[in-house]
């Protein structure tokens, strides 16, 4: 068949590709040709995805790094280019969210959350560019990160900044590092990840609030971040692509049609507005 991804004898590296959609992407990625590290906090979640990677004929290495360490991030990006081979694509599929209100916030939560989600993209990708353009090969770099960086998020403010600041991020890289690299980030929203399965009524909430009635799927994300990095995505450049079902599309109202009252004033006519 005809390699329409162009990443076959390609290498790449995914941050938090222990599980997930890390997990998702790995694979993702090996079945597209590439030879995948992974980088997981927990080295026992990424030997069983460097496993799997191995199954699928690809080489795979796992290894064990905390992403917001900057001397861990440069051992480990050194480390996968020792074992596989010079870097091509990196993929940062790490993130944690925290829910508390902002005049309750203890300054240490903001810090943590920020940091990994924020801090952590920045060191993981200068890492794998520094690489790319030592080397000058044409890269891909892609994030993960949320619809809650695109709108207002409540409660867990501290999160939506932190992905609302690596959208900014991408497109000051995208702008650095063309026209040898592409960096680009994928935005999921309610997604069936281990956390999620674990609290059944996000699931029903789910289904009032996404068009298509459902989470997405740890692949389904996966499948954009593959895109992001092939060569099916080879002039897009600085974007954020949403993945959420419609979420986005019906965030104005907050719920599907079915559950929607709308207010007493929906049908007055404005200033202007001709007469029935």
């Amino acid at each position: 068949m005809q390699d329409i991804f162009g990443l076959q004898g390609r290498t790449a590296i995914v941050w938090g590709g222990g599980q997930g959609m890390g997990e998702a992407s790995a694979l993702r990625l090996a079945e597209a040709g590439c030879d995948v590290a992974i980088v997981d906090v927990e080295m026992d979640r990424a030997r069983k995805v460097a496993d799997r990677i191995a199954a699928l004929g690809r080489r795979s290495v796992a290894l064990s790094a905390n992403v917001v360490e900057k001397e861990a991030v440069e051992r480990a990006t050194r480390e996968a280019e020792a074992a596989l081979a010079p870097l091509d694509v990196m993929v940062n599929v790490i993130g944690m969210a925290g829910w508390s209100k902002l005049v309750d916030m203890p300054e240490e939560e903001w810090d943590r959350i920020v940091d990994l989600n924020l801090k952590g993209f920045f060191l993981a990708a200068t890492a794998a560019a520094r690489s790319m353009i030592a080397g000058q090969r044409k890269g891909a770099i892609v994030s993960v990160c949320s619809v809650s960086g695109l709108t207002s998020a409540p409660m867990h403010g501290h999160y939506g900044a932190a992905k609302a600041g690596m959208q900014n991020l991408v497109r000051s890289m995208a702008c650095e590092w063309g026209p040898l690299i592409r960096v680009n980030a994928v935005a999921p929203g309610s997604t069936e990840t281990a956390r999620v399965q674990a609290t059944p009524e996000r699931l029903e909430e789910a289904r009032n609030r996404i068009a298509l009635e459902r989470m997405g799927k740890p692949d389904e994300i996966a499948k954009a971040v593959l895109f992001m990095a092939s060569d099916l995505g080879s002039y897009v450049n600085g974007q954020t692509l949403p993945v959420d079902g419609g979420w986005m599309a019906g965030a104005l109202m907050g719920w599907k049609e079915q559950s929607f009252t709308p207010p007493p004033s929906a049908n007055v006519a404005y200033a202007g507005d001709a007469a029935a």
